[in-house]
């Protein structure tokens, strides 16, 4: 009996331990590991440099005292992440800010790699994600509120005030990632007209259009070895 109860525990820790460890980026070996752009070592990140030469500014960033550059969906989006902060490697968090416009809005997407929440600056928008399950939660969000993203759902942030909105973004992965919904539309190699056409139920007329919309070349090249077209 008092084997099977230790048995029970063990199992029980190590379930919480792989859940854990598979929640956000793994941990940090060492103090620091301040990212070397200029390495051409291959691993899970980036590598370190070395402990002598890293500076204080490498743990600072500017990246997001400012609006980013605006889109055609009325936002303007600026991120700090390991890719332009190197103090970030291996911390496992990063950060963003979304300023939007009018009725501007932070298209569906989602972050593979983390969690997401917000924290209203101004204004106020509708927050929304969808679950596996088509479940779709949302909310009304004000100055002052935070949200969570579940890691990897489809959410999106709508500003449905009078004026513009402001919102802090923070993840845990010093690199999320971001896969936008339009992304059958926008991936180059693209994928062929009539299967995106399909897949929305449209026409390859509309499914041309929505590309060029999105800004997307004519004469960019078929994902398939030979042009089904």
């Amino acid at each position: 009996m008092a084997f099977m109860i230790l048995f029970k525990v063990a199992i029980t820790i190590l379930i919480i331990t792989v859940n854990r460890a598979s929640a956000s980026d793994p941990d940090p070996l060492q103090d620091v590991c301040v990212a070397d752009y200029n390495s051409s070592v291959t691993v899970n990140g980036y590598a370190c440099k070395s402990n002598y030469t890293y500076a204080p500014e490498d743990f600072a960033s500017m990246a997001i005292a400012e609006p980013g550059e605006p889109n055609i969906f009325g936002t303007k989006v600026g991120v700090a992440n390991v890719n332009n902060m190197p103090g970030l490697n291996t911390l496992g968090m990063s950060w963003a800010r979304v300023d939007f416009e009018r009725d501007g809005l932070n298209p569906p997407h989602s972050h593979p790699r983390a969690t997401e929440i917000i924290f209203v600056l101004k204004g106020q928008l509708i927050a929304g994600f969808i679950t596996t399950d088509n479940v779709f939660v949302d909310k009304l969000i004000r100055k002052g509120e935070v949200f969570v993203f579940p890691r990897a759902l489809i959410h999106f942030q709508f500003n449905v005030g009078k004026g513009n909105a402001s919102i802090l973004v923070a993840f845990d992965s010093q690199n999320p990632g971001v896969q936008p919904v339009v992304s059958m539309f926008i991936a180059i190699p693209k994928i062929p007209d009539v299967v995106v056409a399909k897949t929305y139920q449209t026409n390859v007329t509309v499914v041309q259009e929505i590309r060029r919309r999105l800004g997307v070349p004519a004469n960019v090249t078929l994902n398939y070895p030979h042009d089904i077209m």
